[in-house]
């Protein structure tokens, strides 16, 4: 009702402006700039699917959304007409959470994904890549070479990635092989000799080194807090590289139909970057990006607190991000139970490990509570999410249920009895569906069907009356907006078995979690998220409507083209 009164005030001033005044002057400027028809216009305001016959958009924004006849009002000479040709139309993506910063440098690293998103499907086939990449790229000696992607639950037979692997491929470069978690990687000898490490090098607190057997040298494989160092101390585009790369990387975005992006984790160097990329006006998308919280005071020194929470030619500061255990695919999540197969380093009754200490964890909490400023929770495991929620009361005790903006990003092998503190605590979960597709065989060798198959339990979230939001922690998955989708919606894995029937939600609810329901998790709702009066034209086109296709053909709708306040930044020309 609120709606339709405001979209008939909008109508009034339109047509009274028009009368008011010369055609082609000020009326002229009153008129819509574009005005959209001809499709399934998906409003995704409420919690049932609603339609709009015409949308208008001028500067920008939404002014009108209802029947045609009422929307030509607002049609003036130079107003473009929007026919959708039986296309659908939606807000924009919000991309809950992702790793922006390092797709500013993955068109200069190898893709090693295995199928069918790369070709990492064994050791050899690695190797055979990496040897390919260097030589097609002319990439001299010395000269640090990086992969993305490399997933060992999927290698066949147990045969693993090692140093020993890389060194005899490309024993005259630094390597390190990404792991598909982003939580460590895989290095060669060069590259352990660029990081100072050795057999000396003791495994930090909350890290995972492995040796080689019978010896305590490095085998290649480092994790968490022990791979912290390396991850910092990466390198950053040069300031001519950044535009271009910047500009490439939110392209890639923009072709996922997403207009809203998230940087997890973000180190100082890379606010730097992104915020002299944002000076010079470069963005086409908005960014949103979290500090870490080990470099908390370097980067308030430098960007105060005053100057967070707004945006600034499209770059916001969000919140802080804490990490407070690793990944369950790569065994370092933290959990409750112990792991099947026992640890990443042949550990024996591993139940994997804390990033930090609960000490540390209660500090780090308390620090973000006490700017109060939004906070990013990494936590996989059920011991993990434990965690938080002790940190949370013994930090909190005085007023447990205050809204502070908290999301627990992952949160995938939350307990049914969690979920009733996250919504007395006012916990929004982001969760993972992707993992029911890439990793869940991994999920069940390591944690057992039962448990593998409650992984980001959608359903049962909605159900205690939370608005969970769903991402593709990109690149530890593809970027892929459709297939994170479908995998809300099916839960089905890659061997083709569904995994947790039961958690599986329907179309509607699946794009809430990408769109209205992300814009709650960053407070811009009354912008963003649903196609509503005064909010945004951002927004995205499919050759299908999701709502309409079998759900198993979600996977498979084409984004055409994807809107920034009205202005085309992707448009597929296949």
């Amino acid at each position: 009702m609120k709606n339709g009164l405001i979209n008939f005030l909008a109508v009034v001033s339109m047509a009274i402006a028009g009368c008011s005044s010369p055609s082609g002057t000020e009326g002229e400027s009153n008129m819509a700039d574009a005005i959209y028809f001809g499709g399934d216009i998906l409003t995704m305001e409420g919690d049932t699917a609603s339609y709009t016959e015409a949308m208008a958009v001028r500067d920008g924004k939404i002014i009108f959304l209802g029947e045609m006849s009422k929307a030509m009002e607002m049609k003036g000479d130079s107003t473009e007409m929007k026919d959708l040709g039986g296309k659908t139309l939606l807000p924009g993506f919000l991309d809950a959470h992702s790793h922006y910063i390092n797709s500013l440098s993955i068109a200069n690293q190898l893709n090693l994904y295995p199928p069918p998103a790369g070709p990492g499907k064994d050791v050899e086939t690695i190797i055979e890549q990496l040897k390919r990449f260097k030589s097609e790229n002319n990439i001299p000696d010395g000269e640090l070479i990086q992969a993305y992607g490399y997933d060992d639950s999927v290698m066949p037979e147990g045969r693993l990635l090692n140093r020993d692997d890389l060194d005899r491929a490309l024993p005259n470069n630094p390597v390190l092989v990404n792991h598909v978690s982003m939580h460590g990687g895989v290095l060669n000898s060069l590259a352990m000799e660029n990081w100072g490490i050795s057999a000396k090098t003791e495994t930090a607190p909350g890290g995972v080194i492995v040796r080689k057997p019978g010896t305590n040298e490095p085998y290649g494989l480092i994790m968490e807090t022990a791979f912290l160092p390396i991850f910092g101390a990466l390198p950053s585009p040069n300031e001519s590289q950044e535009i271009e790369w910047t500009i490439a990387a939110q392209k890639m975005y923009a072709a996922n139909g997403i207009t809203t992006a998230h940087d997890g984790a973000t180190h100082l160097k890379d606010i730097r970057v992104i915020s002299r990329v944002t000076k010079a006006d470069k963005n086409i998308i908005d960014v949103i990006v979290y500090p870490f919280i080990t470099e908390l005071d370097s980067i308030l020194a430098e960007f105060p607190v005053s100057s967070w929470g707004s945006y600034s030619n499209k770059l916001k500061i969000g919140g802080v991000k804490v990490t407070i255990d690793g990944s369950p695919q790569g065994r370092t999540a933290a959990f409750t139970t112990r792991y099947l197969k026992g640890g990443p380093a042949g550990e024996k009754d591993w139940l994997g490990k804390l990033t930090f200490p609960q000490k540390f964890i209660n500090d780090f909490v308390k620090k973000v509570y006490d700017l109060d400023v939004p906070l990013n929770l990494h936590a996989n495991g059920d011991g993990a999410i434990d965690a938080f929620l002790r940190a949370h009361e013994t930090v909190a005790a005085g007023d447990l249920t205050k809204d502070r903006h908290i999301t627990l990003i992952h949160g995938q092998f939350a307990r049914k009895d969690q979920l009733p503190k996250f919504v007395e605590y006012k916990i929004t979960p982001s969760f993972y569906t992707l993992h029911t597709y890439y990793f869940a065989d991994a999920h069940i060798e390591n944690r057992g069907l039962e448990q593998a198959s409650y992984i980001s339990p959608m359903r049962d979230a909605i159900d205690a009356g939370l608005k969970p939001t769903n991402h593709t922690d990109f690149v530890v998955a593809p970027l892929d907006q459709m297939f994170m989708l479908w995998s809300a919606v099916n839960r089905v894995s890659r061997s083709g078995e569904v995994i947790g029937a039961g958690q599986r939600i329907s179309p509607y609810e699946a794009l809430q979690a990408m769109t209205i329901n992300v814009a709650r998790q960053y407070q811009e709702e009354d912008a963003k998220g649903s196609l509503a009066v005064g909010k945004r034209a951002d927004l995205v086109i499919l050759d299908k409507n999701p709502l309409k296709v079998a759900p198993d053909s979600i996977k498979d709708i084409l984004i055409l083209e994807t809107l920034k306040e009205g202005k085309t930044i992707f448009q597929r020309t296949e």
